[in-house]
């Protein structure tokens, strides 16, 4: 794996398109793992770390933007759209819900490759933070801790989910719903006990907190900045 310069899974029911850009990608030294269906790379985002995702949008069964709706919030894995003439519409709708960049068809396989290379020297630069200082609080998500006035705090994986998808997403609003699609829970209470449990661990008053706060009606956000 480490002799690859990425592992790129190719999402698309044309068989002739999976070919062609697996075949191309080899020989440019990525590897390539392929998907027919929605669904199929569903199943396979849930046991590999990919480091991008090249999606068609029209697809039979799971549609790619049905699929980045779905999965977009739970994974933090880079999206380029294939789109076919004529999905002006359906391009913006996903870039608008999180792909990261499109190419429609037919496309030249050198230019799919030129723009796989720049969003993932992006990424690489804008490594996703692990650990964070504000305040009194340092939060290490790779030590699964929060250090609060010189006081330790264990955090569980659940927790960790939260915390990181919230750091790395400073002042933005997640709802429970959002919350729960990213722990697959989907009781409304048990988001709130988390949270709640979240910020006795963060807070120096948890009853009226300054980091980790409630939008009522709308959600949860985290102020680091």
């Amino acid at each position: 794996m480490s002799d690859f310069i990425a592992h790129i899974l190719v999402v698309d029911d044309d068989d002739g398109i999976r070919s062609l850009v697996k075949r191309y990608l080899n020989e440019n030294n990525f590897l390539v793992t392929t998907s027919n269906s929605g669904e199929d790379a569903e199943k396979k985002i849930s046991i590999i770390k990919f480091d991008l995702i090249i999606l068609d949008i029209m697809m039979t069964g799971k549609s790619g933007l049905d699929f980045i709706k779905d999965n977009k919030l739970r994974i933090n894995t880079p999206i380029i759209l294939l789109t076919a003439k004529g999905e002006a519409e359906d391009r913006i709708d996903g870039l608008e819900i999180g792909a990261d960049d499109y190419l429609p068809k037919p496309f030249d396989p050198k230019e799919l490759t030129l723009r796989i290379k720049n969003i993932i020297n992006k990424t690489k630069k804008n490594d996703q933070k692990r650990v964070i200082e504000f305040g009194n609080i340092r939060i290490d998500l790779n030590k699964l801790l929060v250090i609060r006035n010189e006081k330790e705090f264990k955090i569980n994986n659940t927790e960790k989910i939260i915390l990181e998808k919230m750091i790395n997403n400073p002042g933005k609003t997640f709802s429970r719903i959002d919350i729960g699609k990213l722990i697959d829970l989907e009781k409304e209470r048990s988001i709130d006990v988390i949270i709640t449990r979240l910020r006795k661990k963060i807070e120096t008053d948890p009853k009226n907190p300054k980091y980790l706060q409630t939008l009522r009606g709308t959600g949860y956000v985290l102020w680091v900045e």
